[in-house]
């Protein structure tokens, strides 16, 4: 894993160096992962459970009462939270260098290379492992091969 995820360009400005992950390091993440990419799918069903009620109340706003009126702020504000800690919780995956593939799904990717290509492995939220990995561009996971887990694997 590269220690250092950003750089300074030209500009002045930071951007981030490529991240490229090895298969043990990939899964000692996934306890924190997996509690980032739950809290991800937690906004979102948050989300939503609130939007056909902020419908409502937006739709007959002229008609309601005081206590549809005050229900009406407090759903716009916890909706407004719960969409800052969606951004924060996918920025902090996004400064350890993996991807948000799937926010809804939980579905990550870990960069790696793989002979030579860019490639990830792949996580989802109902899995207990990281046993999938695809090439960049290709929507197909393929399982882990036995031989990559192995302490004398050098291939990953």
């Amino acid at each position: 894993m590269n220690p250092s995820p950003r750089a300074a360009n030209s500009a002045g400005k930071t951007q981030r160096d490529f991240v490229s992950f090895d298969l043990t390091t990939a899964r000692r993440m996934l306890p924190l992962v997996k509690t980032i990419v739950s809290d991800i799918r937690a906004g979102h069903g948050s989300l939503e459970q609130l939007a056909p009620e902020q419908d409502r109340l937006d739709r007959n706003r002229r008609a309601l009462t005081w206590a549809e009126r005050d229900r009406r702020y407090q759903i716009t504000e916890e909706i407004r939270k719960t969409e800052k800690n969606l951004t924060l919780a996918a920025t902090e995956l996004d400064e350890l260098g993996i991807a948000l593939v799937d926010s809804r799904v939980g579905s990550v990717d870990f960069p790696t290379r793989i002979n030579g290509r860019s490639a990830a492995f792949s996580w989802r939220h109902d899995e207990e492992t990281v046993a999938f990995w695809h090439y960049q561009g290709e929507g197909q996971r393929r399982p882990v091969p036995a031989e990559w887990v192995a302490p004398s694997a050098n291939r990953v």
